[in-house]
């Protein structure tokens, strides 16, 4: 099977494909990827607001939840699912979050079969491999650990669960794990990092020298593009950009295109794992009335390095990153 971008684009122009998280930072980006490849794009909003991005962004707008019983009703004639849906807080754990993350992905997974979509795709992260301990150049054969870091990193393992529990030979679920996904019109990590140094909260972890993966959006669009059309079924693949960057250096260009100097305070990594692990404890002594705005999750994500490798991407779906990062900063200056 060829896999240029030229059968890409031929094989994307015939879908037609049901988005659910349309109007985040990710739904928004492959709404305008599949349509300018000349798909059919329906994606799921719950406000006026969602709608109105869902219409920018070149989609048909279905109000509905991931919870409704007819919900299928609105994918029929789909024949692509993009589960891009998810509650994303680092925060301890919610009910919220595992209702969306692993109960709504269980009931959009069966919702695509019943309407008669015979191919799913679901946005995960690395996150469900978090231990807290460095994770380095992982490839998804490396099993779920015994404990998770966090309620995110739990929630989002069980939602891919979830999704492929509800695949067969008719139904083909497919998984990609991007990790810190990034570009113009973020509005996830971008705008909090930001947050964090205009209130003067921001400090290096250990001088910030470690490596960290990113995901630039318009590679996670290729990614996920190639992994519906190629990828196999039940498999997991990493997308990311070409190689790692040192996390100190990659965040500092990312802030300064919106014209930021980040200040050279600096923790120590030791400090910051024992105030972590003293965030955990709060949560659970008070039962989540206490909620600590640093824990395990939030250290395992950005504390240590965490590198992915890509080759089964490559090797399996044929990707290969179309923007480097340099492109990639300078298209948010």
């Amino acid at each position: 099977m060829t896999k240029s971008h030229a059968d890409l684009a031929a094989a994307m122009r015939t879908r037609r494909v049901f988005i659910t998280g349309g109007s985040g930072f990710i739904g928004q980006n492959v709404i305008r990827y599949y349509k300018n490849a000349g798909a059919e794009v329906r994606a799921l909003a719950r406000s006026d607001a969602a709608e109105r991005t869902i219409i920018e962004a070149g989609g048909q707008p279905v109000r509905k939840s991931l919870f409704d019983s007819d919900l299928y009703l609105s994918m029929q004639g789909c024949d692509l699912l993009i589960h891009a849906a998810a509650n994303t807080s680092h925060a301890c754990h919610s009910a919220d979050q595992w209702r969306v993350n692993v109960e709504g992905t269980q009931r959009v997974f069966n919702a695509a079969r019943k309407a008669g979509i015979n191919r799913a795709l679901h946005v995960s992260t690395e996150s469900v491999l978090l231990t807290g301990k460095p994770l380095i150049m992982a490839k998804e054969s490396l099993p779920f650990p015994n404990k998770f870091v966090g309620a995110y990193s739990g929630s989002k393992a069980e939602g891919e669960l979830a999704a492929l529990k509800q695949s067969d030979k008719d139904f083909s679920v497919v998984i990609v794990r991007p990790r810190f996904v990034w570009g113009k019109g973020d509005t996830t990590a971008l705008p909090q990092l930001m947050e964090a140094v205009k209130s003067g909260k921001f400090a290096w972890i250990s001088e910030g020298n470690y490596l960290t993966s990113t995901t630039h959006i318009d590679n996670l669009c290729q990614g996920i593009s190639r992994a519906a059309e190629y990828g196999g079924h039940g498999e997991a693949y990493f997308i990311t950009d070409e190689k790692p960057s040192i996390f100190r250096q990659f965040v500092s260009e990312l802030l300064a295109t919106q014209g930021i100097a980040v200040p050279d305070k600096s923790v120590p990594r030791g400090l910051i794992y024992l105030l972590a692990k003293l965030g955990d404890g709060i949560n659970w002594i008070s039962c989540g009335r206490i909620k600590s705005p640093l824990n395990m999750q939030v250290y395992a994500t950005s504390a240590v390095e965490v590198s992915l490798d890509i080759t089964k991407a490559r090797n399996e779906l044929g990707y290969f990153p179309d923007v480097s990062l340099r492109q990639g900063l300078d298209m948010m200056r």
